[in-house]
């Protein structure tokens, strides 16, 4: 807080910058909250024999929000591993990233860092059958790619260090980068596992889908049980509430912290004026008392004796009204005469 009861810049940013992460915060935890409640209430579905008849009788043909388990069953072709043996599966994503150490200007300290060079995913129809093998009936997952969750089992990692010279040493000494290597790894989804989608169920024709939702809701596709997707979502959400309780308690702590100071400062200006202005009624009441014209009081004059220069400026408060005689006689704690600010130290005046 500044001397005229304004906010300092320091507290002005702590307050903009705490407020500004509890809105977006806020939000993201609203956004969570919501999805965890969707979540909560989608209808789960059994893949049966029965499915189709219970879709043809629901109204539109469709389960807006609906949750399935199946196993990962081809259509037609299969993705085969680039790398290992009798691994098929319907999804396939190849990434290369580099790796590298990263000189920081800033902390005088050497950074790992990595950074995706390539990425490539190959996709092919597939369905979610159901756990007996008796039972013929399989839903379509409909664009895959674009549901959240989708964690791929990783059935390749290799890292290909890069090869050291003392060339290349001094080189990425001097430009504050030295590669480390490139990090392969293959990942899939495996012909077989077990799949939990979450998502619009629809009749379409002879054929089930579960496709994204149309009503904004979150699309997902997990290898956990829906159990497990629930409880995630949960603490991702209270992870979220959290950090806005935290920086919202920030923000309202910088804001009434603000505020008592100018309260304070407020306060503390009122009470000098009032000082003030008892002090000019008692000064003119002494002046009458000794039959002084106040026009024969000089301006300099010191406001205690009003005969004597005004010779020192105390400080904090910054004012000139008495003189050294007058000073030592004030009782301890030394208090200015006129706005009863104690003082910290004086500065002599010489008049020339």
């Amino acid at each position: 807080m500044e001397s005229n009861g304004k906010p300092s810049v320091a507290e002005m940013v702590v307050l903009a910058t705490s407020s500004a992460l509890t809105a977006v915060f806020y939000s993201i935890y609203r956004s969570r909250a919501k999805t965890a409640t969707r979540l909560k209430e989608a209808k789960k579905v059994s893949i049966d024999q029965n499915l189709k008849a219970i879709l043809s009788e629901t109204p539109g043909r469709c389960v807006p929000y609906a949750v399935i388990e199946g196993l990962v069953r081809s259509v037609k072709d299969t993705l085969n591993s680039q790398f290992v043996d009798d691994c098929k599966g319907v999804i396939e994503r190849l990434t290369l990233k580099e790796e590298k150490m990263v000189w920081n200007r800033t902390t005088h300290l050497w950074n790992s860092t990595e950074k995706v060079i390539h990425q490539r995913t190959n996709t092919v129809p597939f369905v979610l059958g159901s756990y007996d093998e008796n039972i013929s009936t399989a839903v379509r997952v409909v664009r895959p790619l674009d549901a959240a969750e989708l964690d791929l089992e990783t059935t390749y990692e290799n890292f290909h260090p890069t090869s050291q010279s003392l060339f290349n040493f001094i080189s990425q000494f001097i430009s504050g980068e030295q590669p480390k290597g490139i990090h392969e790894m293959e990942e899939m989804l495996r012909v077989g596992d077990s799949v939990t989608g979450v998502g619009e169920l629809v009749l379409d024709n002879d054929l089930i889908k579960l496709q994204p939702p149309k009503q904004g809701f979150c699309y997902f596709l997990t290898r956990q049980n829906y159990e497990f997707l629930l409880r995630k979502q949960v603490n991702a959400g209270r992870v979220w509430k959290i950090l806005s309780f935290v920086f919202g308690l920030a923000a309202c702590s910088t804001l009434l912290y603000i505020l008592w100071k100018w309260y304070v400062h407020y306060r503390g200006s009122r009470k000098r004026r009032r000082d003030m202005e008892e002090f000019k009624e008692q000064q003119k009441r002494l002046m009458r008392e000794l039959q002084i014209q106040e026009s024969s009081v000089r301006a300099t004059s010191c406001v205690v004796c009003l005969s004597r220069e005004r010779s020192f400026v105390f400080l904090e408060c910054g004012h000139v009204c008495a003189c050294a005689p007058c000073y030592k006689a004030l009782p301890e704690p030394k208090k200015c005469p006129i706005c009863r600010v104690t003082i910290d130290r004086v500065v002599p005046l010489y008049n020339s």
